[in-house]
Parts: structure tokens; C-alpha cells; sequence
């Protein structure tokens, strides 16, 4: 490690984070019972949208997979309060239900901004889930509805989350100060 890495303190190992999406997958199955397209929230999301999505299969769950690419953080550790479409979706979502798979559920902008989106583009309905729900995030009907686990309230990189770019190919979560 170079003097310029900080220290990354580990808040999930890379067995622990897997079980938790195994667990979540078992309680998401129910759910999904018909037509669903899952979203991938770009890029944090991407390495748990894979993972999630093999647990779905054992399942016997196989939904359409699409991209949906939201920027709020640009490379602050601060949501910007604006949600820009960097990037949208190209396949139909149209009487489907519709996952929403995003890393971390904090100020819930960017979920509330994908669901209205995917109900704009006449989606049966939306579900959405986090890899984390950070300790402030919203509660009642802006929440998110499904989470993996319950995250400190620090900044959280690995597993797709960064800062500025850096440290996302960790396979556990860590969180810096």
C-alpha cells in the first residue's frame, strides 16, 4: 500500500457480503412472479447487479437485464441534489415489473428519480433495492424497499463504490473517514 492509500476500514468481507445478498435474493423471489426487467444503476451498482442477479437464477428468476446510468456525486463524496440521465435504458419496460438495483440508499433522489422514470415509461410497477441503506435515508413511502444491509453512516467504497474513481474493484465494502 502506498503512503498516499488511505486506510479503508472493512465494514463487510467479501463471505459476509455475498450471504447477505443471498439472503436478500430469497427475500426478493416472491416478489418477482411474472414479466421483470432489472435496471442496473450505473456504475456503483454493477458488481452487486451481477451477484444479485446469479442468486435470482438459483432461484429460477430471470429477468431482463438494462442499464440506466444516474449521476447525482459526479466525483464529490456529496450528492450534488441533481439527478442527470447520463445514460437511459433501451429496452421497453411497458406493463413489466421493473427492479431498480442501486449500491447505496442515502438521500433516496436518485431511487425516487429512477421509479418515477421507469412509471413514466409505463412500467407494471417498480420495486427497488440497495446493496446499503445508510442510517439517515428516508423512511415510510420515499424508502427503499428492499436493502442488503444496514451501512455505517461514512463514506462506503469497494464493490462498485468509489471515491473519485478509485477502489471499486475491492471485492469487500469498506468505508473511509
Amino acid at each position: 500500500m502506498s503512503e498516499d492509500t488511505p486506510k479503508i476500514d472493512t465494514v463487510l468481507d467479501e463471505a459476509t457480503l455475498m450471504a447477505r445478498i443471498e439472503e436478500l435474493a430469497d427475500r426478493l423471489a416472491p416478489r418477482l412472479t411474472g414479466e421483470w426487467s432489472a435496471i442496473n444503476i450505473l456504475i456503483g451498482a454493477t458488481p452487486f447487479t451481477s451477484d444479485l442477479l446469479k442468486a435470482l437464477a438459483r432461484r429460477g428468476i430471470h429477468p431482463v437485464l438494462d442499464a440506466l446510468w444516474l449521476e447525482s456525486y459526479r466525483d464529490e463524496r456529496e450528492s450534488s441534489g441533481r439527478v442527470l440521465v447520463r445514460a437511459d435504458i433501451v429496452r421497453p419496460v411497458k406493463d413489466r415489473g421493473v427492479l431498480i438495483i442501486d449500491d447505496v440508499f442515502d438521500t433516496g433522489r436518485t431511487l425516487a428519480f429512477a421509479r418515477s422514470h421507469m412509471m413514466t415509461k409505463g412500467a407494471r410497477e417498480v420495486i427497488t433495492v440497495a446493496l446499503a441503506r445508510k442510517p439517515w435515508a428516508p423512511t415510510g413511502a420515499d424508502d427503499v424497499d428492499f436493502h442488503a444491509f444496514d451501512a455505517p453512516g461514512r463514506f462506503l467504497v469497494g464493490y462498485g463504490m468509489d471515491d473519485a474513481g478509485k477502489y471499486r474493484g475491492l471485492p469487500y465494502i469498506g468505508a473511509l473517514d
